[in-house]
């Protein structure tokens, strides 16, 4: 199996509505960490986005969540096709840690 690089895992951030609203209200909240969402590598495992953030970010990371979403069906006439599947992470930094922003990191 080919190993992944830090930046092969990590694919783009999620800025949607719910995602920027979960961010925002978790940064606030002194009870948790940030939330950070993430569109991964379908290969990639939680230990591998784990160690991929807490090197890219330099922050420390206190839980990972997957999701994984198939391919939606797509017509265009009597032409059919799927688009491709992917999958979603959830990163939990911890307490303390500094306000992350995608923008300068990358």
């Amino acid at each position: 199996m080919v190993e992944l690089g830090v930046w092969d895992i990590l694919k783009s951030p999620v800025v949607t509505e719910k995602s920027v609203l979960l961010k925002e209200a978790s940064s606030e909240d002194k009870e948790i960490g940030q939330v950070l969402t993430f569109r991964v590598a379908r290969r990639a495992g939680k230990d591998d986005i784990k160690k991929a953030i807490e090197e890219i970010f330099a922050v420390k990371v206190s839980r990972v969540r997957t999701v994984h979403y198939e391919g939606k069906m797509k017509k265009r006439g009597r032409q059919q096709g799927r688009r491709a599947a992917w999958k979603k992470a959830y990163v939990t930094l911890k307490k303390g840690e500094p306000h992350v922003d995608y923008a300068e990191a990358i």
